[in-house]
């Protein structure tokens, strides 16, 4: 599986996770996908600012308020892109975050 596809001029992201082991919370969790997700969009060539587009699944939407002020902090001004969260059960009972981007190339 692919972690970055880049197409034309669009760097698409597959579903990111944490390890799931180092952080019981939503706001540890989603902190630490969020890097990863920083990590591979510059490996990419592109950065945050230029995201488009984001798909959140979450476990619980119990914390649906923690993971908006992770995301939120995470986010420079102005640069939110279209998002849809949905509860899902997710690949290992330990996870409770998992957002998939797509950015515009850098």
């Amino acid at each position: 599986m692919s972690k970055i596809v880049r197409h034309g001029d669009l760097v698409y992201l597959c579903g990111q996770t944490s390890s799931g082991t180092d952080f019981t919370d939503m706001a540890g969790q989603a902190a630490e996908t969020l890097r990863r997700v920083d990590a591979l969009l510059e490996e990419a060539g592109t950065d945050k600012s230029r995201l488009l587009s984001a798909l959140i699944h979450i476990r619980s939407m119990d914390d649906f308020a923690a993971m908006n002020a992770v995301w939120d902090a995470w986010l420079p001004p102005g640069a939110a892109p279209a998002r849809t969260t949905v509860q899902a059960a997710l690949a290992s009972p330990q996870l409770l975050f998992e957002v998939t981007v797509v950015a515009a190339a850098g």
